[in-house]
């Protein structure tokens, strides 16, 4: 596979290099916030139309499932987390990583300190909330490899469904429930509770840490010349975009603002994102590393007698050719 997409890449450069600005649609994986900043700064900043490229960014939602999304057409390129494009993979969907942003886990579980959890050993006979549209793999995973039913059966948890806010924990409808370090956590803080109020499990912290947003797209767009040729030119201006944002945090935080069709996020929150963003973004310049990826894996296999994925991908579920070409 290496050796056609090498090929398919050397003809479509050539093919492109005279050509107008090609469109390319990109779906994220949630809605216009910081999360996505390096993409809309590329947009704003024109490093999209130094590519010769018309980049269309699709917002998600939480009715939008972006790998249903992309293997319908409807987008070139996804933003997805490893988990779910794993699993989505071994189900059917030919999807492959083609470049990995983010460098590290957000991921956390935060839990009222007045429900008496400390450890995970205090999990057993809780109530985990969390979101689900491939955000629960993680927390299945990891109550798998500690051997804890989650049904709610003797010994295990009860894993919850909630939507993307912290409502449930506040109302104490869970104990526990999944935040993100630029985002949920800081909606329970601004909901009046101080950090003294919660204990957080980190799940990098946890050795449980799981490789999220990544671009992805389909094997057949990986043996299309002129379509190699477009991604690896979005692949080089979004990771100009991202290095930029991480220099420019409030800036690109203006930006995402300026985006927000909704009028739903708010200047003291994003600014606030980005600068968490910034932490999982800084160290990758867009190539997977295969050791992050076999520790996903890892995870993913060991997740106790029902794991999310059955079997090793291997090298089938990314490439570095996209990587390879943009950034050297």
């Amino acid at each position: 596979m290496r050796k056609i997409l090498t090929t398919a890449l050397a003809t479509g450069m050539l093919a492109g290099a005279a050509g107008a600005a090609d469109d390319l649609t990109l779906q994220l994986k949630w809605v216009t916030q910081a999360q996505f900043a390096g993409y809309y700064v590329a947009k704003d900043q024109g490093f999209y139309d130094d590519e010769d490229l018309n980049v269309t960014i699709k917002a998600g939602g939480p009715d939008i499932a972006p790998v249903q999304v992309l293997m319908g057409g409807g987008a070139d390129v996804m933003v997805d987390w490893l988990p779910s494009a794993l699993a989505a993979r071994e189900q059917g969907a030919p999807i492959v990583n083609i470049a990995q942003p983010f460098k590290s886990s957000g991921l956390m579980l935060t839990c009222l300190k007045e429900h008496g959890i400390e450890s995970p050993a205090d999990f057993p006979g809780n109530t985990l909330g969390t979101w689900f549209f491939g955000n629960e793999i993680p927390l299945f995973s990891w109550m798998g490899k500690l051997g804890y039913p989650t049904d709610g059966s003797e010994g295990g948890v009860t894993i919850q469904k909630i939507n993307f806010n912290v409502d449930p924990l506040l109302q104490k409808q869970v104990e526990c429930a999944t935040t993100m370090t630029y985002n949920e956590y800081w909606q329970v803080i601004d909901a009046g509770l101080t950090p003294d109020d919660l204990v957080v499990f980190k799940y990098e912290d946890e050795g449980i840490s799981t490789l999220e947003d990544g671009l992805y797209t389909t094997e057949a767009n990986l043996q299309d010349p002129e379509m190699v040729d477009k991604l690896t030119r979005f692949v080089r201006a979004s990771m100009k975009g991202w290095k930029w944002a991480e220099e420019n945090p409030d800036a690109a935080a203006d930006i995402v603002l300026e985006n927000d069709e909704t009028g739903a996020q708010t200047e003291k929150h994003q600014r606030r994102m980005m600068g968490e963003i910034a932490k999982l973004t800084a160290g990758s310049n867009g190539a997977l590393d295969p050791a992050d990826f076999d520790r996903t894996v890892e995870v993913l296999l060991s997740s106790g007698a029902d794991p999310v994925i059955a079997a090793d991908p291997g090298e089938a579920a990314w490439t570095h050719v996209i990587t390879d070409a943009a950034l050297n």
